[in-house]
């Protein structure tokens, strides 16, 4: 008997059962934890858009929004972000900071929620998983860096960050969008089992959350910079940093600082902070 996958049915796919929102809101959704709300939507167009209109609406810290199926997701320079429904994790959380985390140590969310993903995953899938800065998240399939997620922070009004989260979980070879993609189930991860990866997910962000925001945002003293470092796969290595206004910086990576910039050190041995662009791994680490 031939299976026929019906997007329009949720049981089309037996190898991906929906979320079980009840679990998940018994679960994650407790008295003097961070997360206060965990709603599960069959497909929306950007649950950061989604969750951007709801921070403005006054929405309390620790919103969750989590989409089946994202059709419009983003990740940086406003580039697609699209997968087949249920077969990964699409998220975006609301967090409030306050006033005890200076502005200037915002920038560290997304490197923050790259550490919480990387732990969650070891735990909850039994995959390693590599930060490449500032937001991708790469998995090894055949011997191979993949990119299998990305990240995306966002402000939403005065005192709000939005921050998504889109990683690859069932993937197939045949469904990646680009040659260069991974997933969990490429990279032989444990466990597919998207309700135990998202709670494992969300449980470590709300740790290394409450930890950085403990020490003001501090990313050495929360031991946020030391994870970081050691978890990116981008230090190291000599990279091609494209910066706005066509320009590009070639160096080796040697370092984030403490606003989360990424140092490059030159040819002619100067140190460059890089704070936005696309980061291109030009030699693997190690290598000659």
């Amino acid at each position: 008997m031939t299976e026929h996958h019906d997007p329009a049915n949720r049981w089309s796919d037996l190898e991906r059962p929906p979320l079980n929102l009840r679990a998940l809101r018994r679960g994650l959704v407790v008295p003097g934890g961070l997360w206060t709300a965990l709603d599960v939507v069959t497909a929306t167009g950007s649950t950061n858009s989604d969750l951007a209109a709801r921070a403005r609406d006054g929405a309390v810290e620790g919103a969750v929004l989590v989409a089946e199926e994202q059709t419009a997701g983003r990740g940086r320079l406003d580039r697609r972000w699209t997968a087949p429904a249920r077969s990964g994790i699409f998220f975006s959380v609301l967090l409030r900071p306050g006033p005890e985390v200076p502005v200037e140590r915002l920038g560290w969310l997304p490197l923050l929620t790259g550490v919480a993903v990387a732990t969650g995953l070891a735990r909850a899938a039994g995959v390693d998983t590599a930060l490449k800065w500032p937001n991708d998240l790469l998995v090894t399939v055949g011997g191979e860096e993949r990119k299998a997620g990305g990240i995306l922070a966002e402000r939403a009004g005065a005192d709000a960050v939005v921050v998504g989260v889109g990683l690859n979980v069932s993937l197939r070879a045949d469904e990646l969008p680009v040659p260069t993609a991974g997933s969990l189930h490429l990279a032989d991860a444990v466990s597919l089992d998207r309700d135990t990866l998202l709670r494992g997910v969300l449980r470590s962000l709300e740790q290394w959350y409450g930890r950085w925001r403990a020490a003001g945002g501090d990313p050495a003293l929360s031991g946020l910079q030391e994870a970081y470092a050691a978890g990116c796969a981008t230090l190291g290595r000599t990279v091609r940093a494209e910066l706005p206004g066509d320009r590009a910086l070639t160096g080796e990576a040697v370092a984030v600082d403490g606003d989360g910039r990424l140092i490059l050190r030159t040819a002619d041995g100067t140190r460059q902070a890089v704070s936005a662009g696309d980061v291109v791994h030009v030699r693997p680490a190690g290598a000659a």
